[in-house]
């Protein structure tokens, strides 16, 4: 159902549940495809959400409860067959930023996040993203990258007691550094290198072709799974070191100790948190996140709705946004009766799908179910599990995120974007929540000033030919008086003017008004102001005003 072209016939109501598009024409041929997909993402999917709770701050399994819930969700809500939700290193950074640290914060932000994602979704609000620049989201995602990988760094050198903001944390690492544990720091290296081999080796693995012998398809085969499956093979080579360390009665790293066992409790979340000096309520709680808020939730939009535009166009499907916004507020919204840190589209997880060459959104049931498993069964393997090698996996993750080169595209494609990228790369240092509301500010004031400033194109002659290269709207009013009468009433002998409004598609009252004071004001000086190139709904606008002396041409020939 995705890529495919239907051929013309009567129109059917579209089914409301976006499950209902795709399974009743669910093939056999597709499930092998999904159950191969859905594998892949779920070995990726394991030792990322252990690493990502280490990042947000939170127990370790907080990691594995948020990572099911917006597979079995995206499942029956989601519009892309390459999309799988769950926890990501940007949504773990700011989760630590907002959740101090506190699993309750962290599931309350969780249901808050999903109820303002609903509400936008159902109020039909995704353009609200649309202000969000790329400078914007690029310098937020670079600077991102080098924060949650310096964060790492205390746990690949074995260090404890580094502070969380960025500044302290580079010189209390950079003063300590001759504490690092050599063990950690030994593995931790060990385990950055064979991820980033495995990455290389699966970027340049040629296809083979179904004509190569049967060993060279197998040899294909381990070495594409091996490739994909890295993060597991890597945290379970680094378990199994660190096991044999602790048989023989010597441990050299930091482990990740003891993960409870069996599946969270389908309850709500708290709305409020016992403290040793009496009881946080719910208000409380609510002015603490504060800015986070607004921020997570925008945040989890955007990552979403950006990963499935990504993929959908590279694999020639549609998506619908606002579909997307109430799959991913329902995905926090009950992820949070399940004890859920926020969730959002996860890029390298969903290009792990897409490359496995998943057919439907069933495949998120395969991740689910084997996160569900490892919960069930498994955490008490993951006791042995050395804190370097997941902060190797979150290293190995978000070093991509970071883009160098957008700084010189900028500067050779448009320089004045280059202020947001720069804001917001700079103050995302500080505090996150800073450096995307500066950033945001910065783009909307150079908006507002293309929108105060439209050029202005004129060309003399009999008659002065006033052209506006855009919309006029109440900030461009006095520029426009002010350009007009500057050179109509300088010209030797002073000219009449028209004012050439092709490219005017709309006005406001205030503009209205302006344009009769510049008729009245030309009037007085014995000149005239006639308009050409109206378009209907202007000229509409115009017509009601009732302007004194006002005319119009269709083109500034007839004038």
């Amino acid at each position: 159902p995705w890529g495919v072209r239907a051929m013309p016939g009567p129109r059917c109501p579209r089914p409301a549940l976006p499950i209902l598009r795709w399974l009743p024409r669910y093939s056999r041929a597709w499930l092998p495809l999904d159950l191969l997909a859905g594998l892949a993402v779920g070995l990726t999917t394991v030792p990322q959400a252990l690493a990502y709770a280490e990042l947000a701050g939170l127990p370790l399994q907080y990691g594995l409860y948020s990572s099911f819930m917006g597979c079995f969700v995206y499942c029956f809500l989601g519009t892309a067959k390459d999309v799988t939700l769950g926890p990501t290193a940007i949504m773990s950074l700011l989760v630590s930023s907002y959740a101090f640290h506190e699993p309750v914060y962290a599931v309350l932000l969780a249901f808050l996040s999903g109820c303002i994602q609903l509400a936008m979704g159902l109020l039909h609000l995704g353009f609200l993203l649309d202000f969000i620049s790329c400078p914007v989201i690029k310098g937020f995602t670079s600077a991102a990258s080098i924060t949650i990988s310096f964060n790492q760094i205390k746990n690949i050198l074995g260090l404890q007691g580094i502070p969380r903001q960025f500044f302290l944390q580079v010189y209390e690492t950079l003063r300590r550094i001759g504490e690092t544990r050599a063990g950690d720091a030994v593995l931790g290296l060990t385990c950055l290198a064979a991820l980033t081999g495995l990455q290389a080796m699966k970027s340049h693995l040629p296809r083979a072709a179904p004509a190569e012998p049967l060993a060279v398809r197998i040899s294909y085969l381990i070495v594409w799974v091996s490739a994909t499956a890295r993060n597991a093979l890597v945290v379970l080579f680094a378990g199994l070191v660190a096991y044999s360390f602790r048989v023989m009665g010597s441990q050299p790293f930091r482990l990740t100790g003891s993960i409870p066992q069996g599946l969270p409790g389908f309850r709500p979340p708290c709305f409020s948190l016992a403290a040793p000096n009496g009881t946080i309520p719910f208000q409380s709680m609510v002015e603490d996140m504060g800015v986070g808020l607004a921020v997570v939730p925008l945040m989890g939009l955007l990552e979403t709705i950006a990963i499935a535009k990504a993929f959908a166009s590279q694999n020639g499907y549609r998506i619908d946004p606002n579909q997307e916004l109430l799959a991913l507020g329902v995905a926090n919204v009950l992820g949070s009766f399940v004890s859920s840190y926020p969730i959002t589209g996860s890029f390298g997880r969903t290009a792990v799908n897409a490359q496995s060459g998943v057919c439907t959104p069933a495949g998120g049931l395969v991740t689910g179910a084997l996160v569900l498993l490892s919960l069930a069964y498994l955490t008490s393997l993951f006791y042995y599990i050395p804190k370097a090698a997941l902060a190797a996996v979150i290293i190995s993750a978000v070093v991509p995120m970071f883009d160098a080169g957008i700084f010189r595209t900028l500067w050779r494609v448009k320089r004045l974007d280059l202020p947001p990228l720069c804001v917001t790369f700079l103050l995302c240092f500080w505090e996150v929540q800073y450096g995307i509301v500066a950033g945001v500010l910065v783009s909307g004031i150079l908006l507002l000033y293309s929108i105060a400033r439209p050029p202005i194109k004129v060309s003399e002659g009999a008659v002065l030919l006033v052209q506006p290269g855009s919309s006029l709207h109440f900030p461009a009013v006095e520029h426009l008086r002010d350009s007009v009468c500057s050179r109509a009433l300088a010209a030797s002998p002073p000219r009449s003017v028209i004012l050439d409004c092709c490219h005017v598609s709309s006005i406001d009252y205030t503009a209205v008004v302006g344009l009769a004071e510049l008729l009245q004001e030309l009037r007085t000086h014995g000149l005239s102001l006639a308009f050409c190139g109206l378009k209907d709904p202007v000229l509409q606008v115009l017509l009601s005003a009732d302007l004194e002396g006002f005319r119009h041409f269709p083109s500034w020939e007839e004038a």
